[in-house]
C-alpha cells in the first residue's frame, strides 16, 4: 500500500462527500483517511443471536430479531401521530413504531420481505413493540461484513441531525477497509510483537472496528494501547537523551565553604534520609557536564526549601547566580524572609522582586544583578522580565511548576548563555502514571518522609448539625494559645454566591467569637493586596485568632501557631485542594486538626474525597485517587494535558500497559540509540512521522 494513501482527504472516500465531510471534519476532526481509521469506537453491542418473538423478555436490552412486515398504520395520539407496522415471525407478532419522519419510512419499508430489525424493545399488556429500530433487508445483511459485535462510535447531536448515524459512520469503516485491502505498515518490530505475543497491525485494527468476538476485540485493544503509549513514551524519552547529549550543561564541580558553613552551623535540624538522597540526585546532576531538568516532589512541610538552598549555596560556591520563583507575591515574600531567616549572619546577598516592588529598589536590583554583586533573587513572574538580565545565572527554582506554563520555564533558559539548571518544586503530589507521561523528559526526585518531630495531622469529617461542638473545639484551642483558619469555597463561576457565603460564615463567626475576647481576620479575592497583606501579617504576628479566608491562603503561607484547620462545605473542593490547604497546619510540634464540614448531601465522588482524607495524609495516594476521579486532563490543567490526546488508551485504567511500554521503550533506546538497526526500521519510519506532526495518532498506521 502507498504510504501516503491514508493522508487521503475524506470526501474522496465513496459515500462520504463534501457536505458530510464538512461535518465530520467539525464535529469530530476527522480529515483524512487516517482519522476515520482512528475513530475507535466507545462501545460494542453484541449482534451473535438473533430472537424469536415468543422468546423476548422486558430486559430493555438490545435484540436482534428476523421477520416480515405485514401491515402499516398511522394512528392519531394526544401530540402528533406515529407510524406502527405490524413484524411477525413463526413464533408470533411484535410492533415496530416511528414517531417521526413517517413519509419516508413509509415510502421505504417493504411488505412482506425478510427484515433485519435490531434495537431496544418495550412490553405493553401482552404485546413487545420496538421504537426506531435499525432495519436492514436479510438479503442486503447476509451480503455485508459479518460483524457479530457492533461498534458503538462517538456521536453529536449534529451528527445526527445530519444523518450521520452510527450505521453510516460504521458503513464508512467498511468502505475504508475495502479501500486499504487490509494493508497497514508495520509499526513495531517482530522482537516486541513476539515477546509480546501482539496481534499483526491489520488485523489488531480490523477487530477493533468489526470484532468477531470478545477474544479477538481484547487482543486489538491491547495492541493498539500498547503501541499508543509505546510512542508517547519514545518521543518523551529521546527528548530527554537529546537535551542530555545537545544541551551543555554548567558543572558545579566543587563543594564550598558557603555550602559547608551552612551544613554546620546553620542547619535547624539533621536533614532526613530523603533529603539527603535528593540532594545527592541534584549534585551529580550539576556536578556532569548536562544540563539539570529536574522534578523535585515532595509533601507540604517535607523540606524542599531547604534542599532548594543548598542547590543554590552550591551553584554559589561554584561562582554563579540563582533565582527562585513562586507564583504568588505571598509565596515569593515568605520564602524571601524563610532563606534569609535561614541563612543568618552568612555573608549571601538575597533580594526580592515582584509587582510591588518600588521602582528605586528596582533599579539596585537590576544593578547587582548585572555586575555579580547579588548571589540569590527570590521573585514572581517579574522575574521573567527581558529587562531583569543576570551576570551569571547558573541555578533557576520554580516554586509550584503546574501554576508557570512551558514559554515561562524557557523564559529562564535564555537568562543565560549555557542555560541554567532548572528545579522545578511542587507540594502537588503527582502519580507516578501521570509523571512518566507528563513529566518523562524531567528526572524525578522525591522526598518521601517528614522531618523528625512532626505529627500526622488528625483529619475528621462533620455535619453541619454539629457545628456547636466543632465551635467549642475551637475555643478549648484558643484556650491553649493556638490559632484557626477557617476556610471557604471559591469557585469562579458564582463569586457573588462564594462572597456572600463568606461573609455569611464571617458574621455568624463573629457572633460567637466576640470581641474583645477574640479577634478575627479575613481575606478574600476582592480585597486589594495591600488590605490582604496586612490582615495576613496580623495573623501571622498572632494578633488575631481566626482567620477567615477563601482558597488564597491555599499556597504557602506558613504560620507554626496555626494548628486548627476548618474546611467549610468541604464537599466543593477538590482532593489535591483539600490536601494542600490540610498541609497549612501541622507546621509546628503541636498535634494538628482538620475538620472537614459539609451538609447531608453528598455525592458519590465527594464521599470518596472525604473518606479519602480521612484515612490518608500520604500526598501520593490521595494523587491516585484524585487521578481516578477527575482523569489525567482535569488534573494536570490544559497546558499539561495537551500532549496526552490519546485515542485509545487510558493512563489510569491502563496503568500496567503504560509501565510495560516504558520499560520496551527504554530497552529498545539502551539497544539501539539511533534505531539504525534493519528490525527497528518499521519504528523509526513510524517515529520519524509522527515527530513532523507533532501528534501521538498521526503516524502509527
Amino acid at each position: 500500500m502507498n504510504p501516503n494513501f491514508l493522508e487521503t482527504p475524506i470526501p474522496y472516500l465513496k459515500g462520504v462527500g463534501p457536505n458530510r465531510a464538512d461535518t465530520l471534519g467539525s464535529e469530530l476532526g476527522i480529515q483524512t483517511y487516517r482519522d476515520l481509521l482512528h475513530l475507535f469506537p466507545n462501545r460494542y453491542l453484541d449482534k451473535t443471536s438473533y430472537y424469536k418473538i415468543n422468546q423476548l423478555q422486558p430486559s430493555g436490552a438490545d435484540v436482534q430479531v428476523i421477520g416480515k412486515i405485514v401491515h402499516i398504520k398511522t394512528v392519531e395520539q394526544k401530540r402528533g401521530k406515529r407510524l406502527v407496522a405490524s413484524f411477525v415471525d413463526e413464533t408470533g407478532e411484535m410492533e415496530l413504531v416511528w414517531f417521526r419522519s413517517h413519509k419516508w419510512i413509509r415510502e421505504n419499508l417493504k411488505i412482506n420481505e425478510p427484515y433485519v430489525v435490531f434495537g431496544k424493545t418495550k412490553r405493553y399488556g401482552s404485546t413487545f413493540s420496538m421504537p426506531h429500530p435499525e432495519m436492514e433487508l436479510l438479503s442486503e445483511h447476509r451480503k455485508g461484513l459479518k460483524i457479530s459485535m457492533q461498534p458503538i462510535y462517538p456521536s453529536t447531536e449534529k451528527l445526527s441531525n445530519k444523518g450521520i448515524t452510527n450505521r453510516v459512520i460504521a458503513k464508512m469503516m467498511q468502505q475504508l477497509f475495502l479501500e486499504c485491502k487490509g494493508q497497514f505498515p508495520k509499526s513495531l518490530s517482530t522482537a516486541i510483537l513476539d515477546e509480546l505475543k501482539l496481534i499483526p497491525k491489520s488485523e489488531a485494527l480490523f477487530n477493533i472496528h468489526f470484532p468477531k468476538n470478545q477474544e479477538l476485540l481484547a487482543k486489538a485493544q491491547f495492541r493498539l494501547k500498547f503501541e499508543e503509549l509505546f510512542y508517547v513514551q519514545l518521543q518523551l524519552i529521546s527528548k530527554k537523551l537529546l537535551r542530555k547529549q545537545k544541551i551543555k550543561g554548567l558543572s558545579f564541580d566543587k563543594v564550598g565553604e558557603n555550602f559547608n558553613t551552612f551544613f554546620n552551623d546553620h542547619l535547624p535540624f539533621e536533614l532526613t534520609n530523603a533529603q539527603k538522597r535528593v540532594i545527592k540526585e541534584i549534585r551529580n546532576d550539576m556536578g556532569s557536564n548536562a544540563q539539570m531538568n529536574r522534578l523535585l516532589q515532595g509533601d507540604v512541610g517535607s523540606g524542599k526549601t531547604i534542599v532548594g538552598l543548598m542547590c543554590m549555596l552550591l551553584a554559589i560556591d561554584n561562582g554563579f547566580q540563582t533565582c527562585l520563583m513562586a507564583p504568588t507575591e505571598i509565596l515569593a515574600n515568605q520564602h524571601y524572609n524563610g532563606l534569609k531567616e535561614l541563612l543568618g549572619d552568612m555573608e549571601i546577598n538575597i533580594s526580592l522582586l515582584t509587582g510591588s516592588t518600588k521602582k528605586s529598589d528596582r533599579n539596585g536590583i537590576h544593578e547587582q544583578l548585572e555586575n555579580g554583586e547579588l548571589n540569590i533573587l527570590v521573585g514572581t513572574h517579574a522575574v521573567l522580565e527581558d529587562k531583569v538580565q543576570f551576570k551569571n545565572l547558573g541555578l533557576a527554582i520554580i516554586d509550584e511548576q503546574h501554576r508557570f506554563g512551558v514559554a515561562q520555564r524557557s523564559k529562564l533558559w535564555h537568562k543565560n548563555e549555557i542555560p541554567p539548571h532548572i528545579l522545578v518544586m511542587t507540594a502537588t503530589p503527582i502519580p507516578r502514571t501521570l509523571a512518566m507521561s507528563l513529566y518523562g523528559d524531567l528526572d524525578i526526585s522525591v522526598i518521601d518522609e517528614l522531618p523528625p518531630g512532626r505529627k500526622p495531622i488528625k483529619t475528621v469529617h462533620r455535619f453541619d448539625s454539629n457545628r456547636l461542638k466543632v465551635f467549642q473545639f475551637i475555643k478549648d484551642e484558643i484556650k491553649k494559645g493556638r490559632q484557626i483558619y477557617m476556610v471557604y469555597p471559591l469557585i469562579q463561576e458564582s463569586e457573588a454566591l462564594d462572597y456572600k457565603d463568606l461573609m455569611d460564615g464571617y458574621e455568624s463567626i463573629s457572633r460567637d467569637f466576640p470581641l474583645p475576647e477574640y479577634q478575627i481576620s479575613i481575606v478574600h479575592g476582592k480585597m486589594k493586596p495591600k488590605d490582604k497583606d496586612y490582615e495576613m501579617e496580623r495573623f501571622v504576628k498572632g494578633e488575631t485568632q481566626i482567620m477567615v479566608a477563601t482558597t488564597v491562603i491555599e499556597v504557602g503561607v506558613n504560620v507554626p501557631n496555626a494548628s486548627v484547620m476548618i474546611i467549610e462545605s468541604g464537599e466543593r473542593f477538590g482532593l489535591s485542594q483539600l490536601h494542600q490547604l490540610r498541609g497549612r497546619v501541622g507546621r509546628g510540634a503541636e498535634q494538628s486538626f482538620c475538620i472537614l464540614m459539609t451538609s447531608h448531601k453528598l455525592s458519590e465522588d465527594a464521599k470518596t474525597r472525604l473518606e479519602t482524607m480521612v484515612r490518608t495524609n500520604d500526598g501520593f495516594e490521595i494523587a491516585e485517587v484524585d487521578l481516578k476521579l477527575r482523569g489525567p486532563g482535569d488534573l494536570m490543567g490544559t497546558q499539561q494535558s495537551g500532549m496526552l490526546n490519546l485515542k485509545i488508551a487510558d493512563i489510569v485504567k491502563d496503568n500496567q500497559i503504560l509501565k510495560t511500554a516504558r520499560y520496551h521503550a527504554l530497552q529498545l533506546f539502551k539497544d539501539d540509540p539511533r534505531l539504525e538497526r534493519e528490525e527497528n526500521r518499521s519504528i523509526l519510519f513510524a517515529y520519524t512521522k509522527m515527530m513532523q506532526q507533532k501528534t501521538i495518532w498521526n503516524y502509527i498506521s
